[in-house]
């Protein structure tokens, strides 16, 4: 037995697997994030695992999606093999004495991949069976796509990037990347000098046969220089081919034949950056740390001058103005714009409008209903169309006729938006029946695939690609992306700026919809309506205070001369549901910029803008009107919105403090849901009632992820949850109060 370890840990891929360990870390750093993404533990909220274990290509999971996808682990995989190679290989004399070097390294070098490609497919297998539930055949199918993939670029790999024969291009690369020359430039230290050379006793021969190192000679200087520049080359090589794909990819991004799975994308990506971090180590060697300070403070200083900007920006509106004509971000000029008078004349078109409304319902006193949606990623939006179209439905239409106001928080807005879209579509006849269960499909697409695929393909590789959207031109980035996915799910319904409703909506024909987003500068709120709203911007206590409180923003009318009409539905929705990470903080053109995040930082639910709305309309409202409904639709249970805090382990102790309220603000937001439901009902003479419509997993602890992608399992636990006791309930209760 201990002949037989002692044989074992001197096999040359076990030498290589706990050299690894040893030496340059950060090259295991890629295998260690895909292995967590996949397992759930990095980026759980947002999704990532689907991106690996359900690509989708062309809007769904294919054998094609996967042998992309096996395809981009393999370009991994030969990445990783190449730098290593390069930053090894001196430590292995025996190599350049054979006649495949790089071949028969590959070989003993693939111990990490096997494990990876072994967790990778028992885990996807599982997903796709639980999560998508896919048939054993179509997970057959699925993975022999990947495995295919994978197996076609290894044997391209080893026919073209290493093959003995030379052509012009790898010729000319050589002459231009050779090694020699570079580190020529970088001055030699005693520290570059290494000896650590691998004792392997036996390795894996090109015929897969266990062979003793004892019977080849160590290798000439010369030689392993000559097969090092010639591997310096293919890395160059493979970096180059992988960077330009993705930047073809990204420029081609529209097209859906090149809109690879976002996994497959960012794989890529991973390449790309293992080649650099390969060439950081190769040739600064003990210069390393110092070569990385200088890279990060050249991106600051990039970054501080505008080179790059993280940030997005809304589509319709003109950034194309001088300083002195944008609006000044200050309280001074916040005083100015929304005084009383504005205050009163905002109010009094809603008034009018609540009378077209009043006058379009037919009746001397109608129900009037506040729709007020939480956030939540895709299951809210998913959930919050489920609700709306279901008692809409069973009341014959009534909901929507009644409906004045929607008001929310991210993923329950872009479904809250999509809802009023595809009933205004119908009454223009634009399409025939709102309720076809096509619809309630299209807003469980995915959105995620096209964020995190522009991530990888334009953010980080050509932050430079420009697009016109509503005669202006702009950067293309992950969040028109996002835009564009979300345009193409709901068949162009969402395709239109704001602007468009407006005249519908002072009608009484559609309900207001106000999408409103964090200014992360102050935090305050902005309102963004195609109707006047500067009444929502103070409370009404302070109309005759010298300095008062202003805590929102009229978008409209503060972006007054930057076309604030033209901004594009999506872009609002975007900004609404603008989740930290996965998409970009959007800027505003105002002097400070104005930086807005997702509304779900102020507010989750819409509480406080339909408590507003109702209490500076309170007079109308209680001689106009029989009842007064706030429809809460929301993606988890008031009583029990988030888990307890363990504090258990050290870990817990040190760190659970520090994102409390990270981890705990949709809690802390509910409780003071439940604050306004107790006084609000008191100024309109008991005719408020609150009814709430709560998605309620099956199962305890099996809630949908909070992210833009939903799995099929998902999808129908969602659906479902219509019929729970409690929502059963309240739809009984609901249509009492809206009955013809």
């Amino acid at each position: 037995m201990r002949r037989t370890l002692k044989s074992l840990y001197y096999f040359l891929p076990v030498q290589l697997f706990l050299l690894h360990f040893r030496k340059y870390q950060l090259l295991l750093a890629f295998w260690l994030i895909l292995l967590l993404t996949i397992r759930g533990n990095l980026a759980a909220h947002f999704g990532a695992s689907s991106l690996f274990l359900a690509p989708e290509y062309l809007g769904s999971i294919s054998f094609t999606s996967m042998l992309l996808l096996g395809c981009s682990v393999s370009v991994f995989t030969m990445m990783w093999h190449i730098t290593t190679f390069i930053i090894h290989s001196k430590r292995i004399p025996f190599m350049g004495a054979t006649r495949h070097a790089f071949l028969i390294y590959s070989l003993n070098n693939s111990l990490i991949p096997i494990l990876f490609l072994i967790y990778f497919s028992f885990v996807s297998v599982h997903f796709q069976l639980i999560g998508e539930h896919s048939p054993i055949p179509t997970i057959v199918i699925l993975q022999l796509g990947f495995y295919l993939g994978f197996m076609l670029v290894i044997l391209f790999s080893f026919m073209y990037f290493f093959r003995v024969s030379r052509d012009f291009f790898k010729t000319l690369l050589t002459r231009i990347a050779n090694p020699a020359r570079i580190r020529g430039i970088i001055p030699y230290d005693s520290l570059d000098y290494e000896i650590d050379i691998i004792p392997a006793s036996t390795f894996l021969n090109g015929r897969f046969q266990i062979e003793e190192t004892a019977n080849w000679q160590p290798y000439h200087p010369r030689v392993m220089g000559t097969i090092l520049r010639r591997h310096h080359r293919n890395v160059i090589f493979a970096t180059i081919v992988a960077y330009f794909l993705l930047l073809i990819m990204g420029i081609y991004i529209e097209n859906p034949y090149l809109r690879i799975p976002a996994g497959a994308g960012f794989l890529l990506l991973f390449s790309i950056m293992m080649g650099i971090v390969g060439a950081f180590k190769y040739f600064l060697k003990s210069w390393e740390a110092i070569g990385w300070v200088i890279f990060v403070v050249l991106l600051g200083v990039l970054v501080n001058y505008q080179v790059f900007d993280l940030r997005s920006i809304a589509f319709g509106l003109n950034y194309h103005q001088p300083a002195d004509q944008k609006p000044k971000y200050d309280y001074v000029y916040l005083r100015h714009l929304f005084n009383k008078n504005k205050f009163e004349a905002d109010k009094n078109s809603e008034l009018e409008r609540l009378k077209n409304w009043k006058a379009h319902t037919g009746k001397d006193k109608p129900p009037l209903i506040i729709v007020s949606v939480s956030g939540g990623g895709s299951r809210s939006a998913y959930w919050t169309l489920r609700s709306l179209q279901y008692v809409d439905s069973a009341s014959g239409g009534n909901l929507f006729k009644n409906t004045v106001l929607v008001t929310g928080a991210s993923g329950g807005m872009i479904g809250a938006a999509y809802w009023r879209s595809l009933h205004d579509a119908a009454q223009q006849g634009i399409i025939k029946d709102p309720y076809l269960k096509k619809y309630q499909d299209n807003q469980g697409k995915d959105l995620l695939n096209a964020i995190i695929f522009s991530f990888a393909s334009v953010d980080m590789i050509s932050p430079f690609n420009k697009i016109n959207v509503g005669g202006y031109s702009y950067t293309r980035d992950r969040g028109y992306a996002m835009e564009q996915e979300m345009i193409t799910n709901t068949e162009g319904l969402l395709d239109k700026n704001i602007g468009y409703f407006r005249q519908r909506e002072h009608e009484g024909v559609i309900p207001q919809v106000i999408v409103s987003g964090t200014i992360v500068n102050d935090g305050r709120k902005l309102l963004i309506s195609a109707q006047p709203v500067s009444y929502l911007t103070r409370p009404v206590y302070s109309l005759h205070d010298p300095f008062p409180p202003i805590d929102a923003v009229d978008f409209a009318a503060f972006f007054e001369k930057q076309d604030p009409y033209n901004l594009r539905l999506t872009s609002a929705l975007r900004m609404n549901a603008t989740f930290p990470v996965v998409l970009p903080v959007v800027k505003m053109p105002s002097e400070p910029v104005m930086n807005i995040m997702d509304a779900g930082l102020s507010d989750n639910f819409g509480a406080t803008m339909a408590a507003r709305y109702l209490y500076v309309l309170r007079d109308w409202i209680k001689q106009n009107t029989s009842n007064v409904i706030v429809l809460e639709i929301r993606d988890t249970q008031e009583f029990d919105v988030c888990s307890n805090s363990d504090q258990s382990s050290l870990g817990a102790m040190l760190f659970a403090p520090l994102f409390t309220i990270q981890d705990k603000w949709e809690g802390f937001q509910s409780y003071s849901f439940g604050n306004i439901k107790e006084y609000a009902p008191s100024f309109l003479d008991g005719k408020l009632r609150f009814i709430k419509m709560v998605y309620v997993p099956k199962a305890p602890n099996k809630m949908a992820e909070l992210n833009f992608h939903l799995t099929q399992t998902e999808k129908e636990d969602i659906y479902q949850s219509i019929q729970n006791a409690d929502n059963v309930a309240a739809i009984d209760t609901l249509m009492k109060l809206v009955k013809p």
